[in-house]
């Protein structure tokens, strides 16, 4: 059957397409690429169009962009996509209370630290004005939305800015720009080769977005997610640096991911992952790095700086060893906090069987009132936090990428 036609029946009985059009019951036509396939919670497919996923972000509402992966016609066919609107809205609203009961494989993860003094003097070369520069430098395209032509150039700084990080040793290391289909700004992945193939991952997205006009407002990002990725672009630094100088050779193979078009509905990591699981990788543990600059809030609320640790949509084994890292590695503690279906690019992960863990700059209570705006910039960024984000990222990176017998 034509996808114009099942849209037709799809929409005829189903709901509006149109967060605007709500509580009109007559059918709304989507069509060409404007027509896409969102994933809100694990068994919620539903069809929308750019303007709906835009509408759902204001609301909070996280959804994951699978379009290029399962077509439209073929959800409608296999009868993904629920036929009732009051129960979708039900789902959705609910979507964000319920945990998952997804099995991982079983991993031996370290039960105590092994290598505390070695990660520890790598703590001392955490340069923060090279963390304030490249921040300084990553928000100041006009906006980094991965649809526009600065998305574009910010990426091309990032890997750039990878390049000169990775030169002396870029034999061995590797830098793969992962184009997209549908879109310019394309993810990176660098590589660090192990004894093994299995992988471990560091992860943060590079795009940012104003959700009030997208194309055309300013986005500089610099809580959401320029501090993630120079947090982890200040972690592969410092690690490639040991790599390069023979004191730092990993037993498991570890990444550095930056994922474009997250903030579209983590396409760009969906897109990385689905690869991964099509060439049948072996993801051992993924760290999402999220926001990670600001403790405005927690602060003025009379809260301790703290992690903000997720544990909903993660695994569980993974967390428990992020608890592991924070104890040993750490002068800040983690609050256990959820923060809901797809909030970042550890779902990606997730929804491949992957295991993967997210830390957030705080209790999803008191992160940053200015991302996804104008205000979102470098002036209002903590550099002690970021520090920890840092400290935590190598820590993590060290442990379980020179882990063997896992599995």
């Amino acid at each position: 059957m034509k996808l114009s036609v099942l849209l037709a029946l799809a929409t005829a009985t189903a709901f509006p397409l149109s967060f605007s059009q709500w509580t009109n019951s007559e059918s709304v036509s989507v069509s060409g690429e404007d027509v896409r396939l969102l994933k809100l919670g694990e068994n919620d497919y539903q069809i929308a169009s750019e303007e709906d996923k835009l509408n759902l972000r204001r609301q909070n509402i996280n959804f994951i962009d699978v379009t290029n992966h399962i077509s439209v016609e073929d959800a409608l066919e296999k009868g993904l996509v629920g036929n009732n609107k009051v129960s979708w809205f039900h789902r959705i609203m609910n979507s964000k209370q319920v945990s998952s009961k997804k099995v991982f494989p079983v991993y031996n993860y370290p039960t105590e630290v092994k290598h505390e003094k070695k990660v520890r003097d790598l703590f001392g070369e955490i340069d923060v004005t090279r963390l304030q520069s490249n921040l300084a430098e990553f928000t100041s395209f006009y906006t980094r939305y991965y649809k526009s032509e600065t998305g574009v150039e910010s990426a091309n700084w990032l890997h750039d800015k990878i390049s000169e990080i990775v030169l002396s040793v870029d034999d061995k290391v590797t830098i793969t720009k992962v184009q997209h289909d549908g879109w310019d700004q394309y993810s990176i992945v660098v590589s660090i080769p192990g004894e093994v193939t299995d992988k471990v991952i560091l992860g943060a997205h590079q795009d940012s977005i104003n959700l009030l006009l997208p194309n055309l407002l300013k986005a500089p990002g610099a809580d959401d997610d320029g501090s993630g990725t120079v947090t982890v672009l200040e972690a592969l630094n410092i690690l490639v640096g040991q790599y390069a100088e023979g004191s730092f050779k990993p037993y498991n193979t570890l990444e550095f991911h930056f994922y474009s078009a997250e903030e579209g509905g983590l396409l760009g990591s969906y897109d990385v992952f689905s690869r991964y699981d099509a060439t049948n990788e072996t993801v051992v543990g993924m760290l999402q790095q999220d926001m990670t600059g600001s403790t405005e809030a927690s602060i003025a609320k009379g809260v301790e700086p703290h992690f903000g640790l997720i544990t909903d949509y993660v695994a569980p084994s993974i967390t428990e060893f992020l608890k592991l890292i924070i104890d040993n590695y750490n002068d800040i503690p983690y609050h256990e906090t959820a923060c809901g279906y797809a909030c970042s690019d550890h779902a990606s992960a997730f929804e491949f069987g992957y295991p993967s863990g997210f830390l957030i700059e705080s209790e999803f209570e008191y992160i940053s009132k200015y991302v996804h705006t104008v205000l979102d910039t470098v002036d209002r960024i903590d550099f002690d936090h970021v520090t920890e984000h840092v400290k935590l990222s190598i820590a993590f990176a060290y442990e379980l990428s020179l882990a063997k017998k896992l599995h």
